[in-house]
């Protein structure tokens, strides 16, 4: 996964070469920026072509972007599983650059050739000609492609990149690796800014085919670039996942659950490790890390990892139960995170002068967002930390569970913002007589767009960046895959449940005959209304974290969790005593 977690797994007699350095990070950091440009490039402005190309209504193309955007938050989890067990990083970063490569020409091909697209018309009269199946394989082909590239690309780049610069036996080790983070993040935020406005420009002033011919160029660059720093990379053998772990341990603990743990056992650890004995915690998962042999579970030849696991597995998985509430809490902040479509076609009936004869393009109203978070994170590391450590007693300023509270709170201020910006756009639109023709521009600035956005982005910047840090916070260093893992998941979670709730209220609010509420003519819809429906679950979702978070104690300042275990099978034995509660 993501994170400097995978520097310190690497084990240098693993080196295929010993290459890597400085040369190599225009190649790593290259390919992941472009990606990104080309990838999140796209997606402002596709719900533009889903209805004007492909004729969906608001509702439908707005749950095939949740659905791919799922698709693409949970397959970076598989090639993360791929990348450590099997494939190694470089093979999977390859095979997901060529792949994203081809969906983005396959989608560049349904813009340039006609027959892969429905016949042009406006889907406001009703008499459009239905998209034929495979048109509709072909734009899906397209979208698969492009996600599946992304489960390879996304979760590997920032650990290959970590892979050429770690050496542990230089003494600044710790300054390089935290030097190539700081340009890796710098780059992936230049990249997000680039694609919500340049590539979002492009595709508004020269067109469809202009518009995804550009990132067809620039991901054929990145390859390219890629590809030529192969020589220099060091590369790492796959050795084992941590998500194959937890599952070793659910699988494990089932196959020894007619074992006793009362006592008299002996327990599986790994060599140098400080946890010798598991907690009484959801003490049932105990039963796989009990030794029922001594002299066949720990020869060296090594026991079965289905059958015997290490005392660190077993509290690595209950770990990741006992954040499963607090975790849950995420899913509904990533609908609101993840409402990209709705925006961009209200900001398509405003007035988007900024100045002179300059419009912004309605995709690139995100950016606010971006700067909201940037300019936020900025603030708070360099100015606020330092004076609130001080009252707090945290070094962290305000506590991780604060922050995310905090981030819940203000995502319900942005979706209620959002409403009732969507409630004065249309009854605007309605007193100058745009009932019928939604296409036409309303005598309302869309810079009231703004403050929505902003809000978005700073829920963001409170809430997922605390949410990562909790995970991290939770597990030693070796484990930080886990979550990135538990974030990535509640994305793509937060995007299936985005689209479950687009269609039920499309499909609740329009029987008897009424207008939809996500109606394709905005001016007759009532999206405030739906905005309203996202605020009330979001609040109820705020109070559910505030029980879940009093529930669960955090133990970021107290962790006994080790950080130089050993990665191969060295282990130890412990005869069974009541185990010490850790938590």
């Amino acid at each position: 996964m993501e994170g400097s977690d995978h520097a310190s797994q690497i084990d240098p007699k693993k080196y295929r070469r010993r290459k890597g350095g400085l040369w190599t990070m225009p190649f790593v950091i290259a390919n992941e920026a472009f990606e990104k440009i080309a990838s999140f490039g796209l997606l402002p402005n596709m719900i533009l072509y889903l209805i004007t190309e492909y004729h969906f209504d608001n509702a439908s193309g707005t749950s095939v972007l949740f659905i791919w955007g799922a698709i693409s938050n949970f397959l970076p989890i598989l090639g993360a599983f791929l990348s450590d067990s099997y494939l190694g990083r470089y093979l999977v970063i390859s095979m997901g650059t060529i792949t994203t490569f081809m969906g983005l020409v396959l989608l560049w091909f349904t813009a340039i050739f006609q027959d892969l697209r429905p016949p042009p018309c406006d889907p406001l009269t009703g008499n459009c000609i239905k998209r034929k199946p495979g048109q509709l394989v072909a734009l899906f082909t397209a979208f698969a492609l492009m996600s599946v590239g992304a489960g390879g690309v996304r979760p590997c780049s920032m650990a290959f990149g970590a892979d050429q610069f770690d050496n542990p036996e230089n003494p600044s080790n710790s300054r390089v690796l935290q030097s190539f983070f700081n340009w890796y993040y710098a780059s992936v935020g230049v990249s997000l800014m680039i694609a919500v406005t340049v590539i979002v420009y492009i595709q508004n002033r020269f067109g469809w085919i202009v518009g995804f011919g550009v990132p067809v160029g620039l991901m054929l660059f990145s390859g390219i670039v890629f590809f030529l720093g192969s020589r220099f990379y060091v590369i790492v053998k796959p050795n084992k996942s941590l998500l194959t772990g937890l599952f070793q341990v659910a699988v494990a603990s089932w196959k020894n659950r007619k074992l006793d743990d009362n006592g008299g056992c002996s327990y599986y650890y790994a060599k140098g490790s400080k946890l010798v004995q598991p907690t009484d915690s959801l003490r049932y998962l105990n039963k796989a890390c009990i030794i029922r042999d001594p002299e066949k579970d720990t020869n060296t030849d090594g026991s079965d990892p289905w059958k015997l696991c290490t005392v660190q597995q077993v509290e690595a998985l209950k770990l990741v139960i006992k954040l499963v509430p607090i975790w849950s809490a995420g899913i509904m902040i990533a609908v609101t995170i993840s409402q990209h479509t709705f925006p961009v076609l209200q900001a398509s009936t405003l007035d988007r002068r900024l100045f002179g004869n300059f419009k912004i393009p309605p995709g690139s109203f995100g950016i606010f967002g971006l700067l909201t978070l940037t300019a936020w994170v900025t603030l708070y590391d360099r100015i606020l930390v330092p004076h609130l450590s001080k009252y707090t007693s945290n070094p962290r300023g305000i506590g991780v569970k604060e922050r995310i509270g905090i981030g819940l709170f203000i995502s319900c201020m942005a979706t209620a913002a959002a409403a009732m910006v969507e409630r004065t756009r249309r009854a605007r639109a309605i007193e100058e007589g745009l009932l019928e023709t939604p296409k036409e521009q309303v005598n309302m600035t869309a810079m009231w767009l703004i403050p929505q956005h902003c809000l978005t982005g700073l829920a963001e910047a409170f809430n997922a960046i605390g949410q990562i840090e909790l995970y991290y916070s939770q597990f030693p260093n070796s484990m930080g895959s886990i979550a990135v893992a538990l974030f990535s998941l509640a994305l793509a979670i937060g995007n299936l449940v985005g689209s479950l709730i687009v269609t039920i209220v499309d499909t609740a609010s329009k029987r008897g005959g009424k207008e939809s509420w996500v109606s394709t003519n905005l001016n007759k819809g009532h999206y405030d209304y739906y905005y309203w429906i996202l605020t009330i679950l979001s609040v109820a979702n705020f109070f559910y974290y505030i029980v879940c978070s009093r529930s669960y104690k955090c133990c970021e300042n107290d962790k006994i969790w080790d950080e130089n275990t050993e990665e191969e099978v060295n282990t130890g034995v412990i005869v069974c005593k009541e185990a010490a509660a850790i938590y």
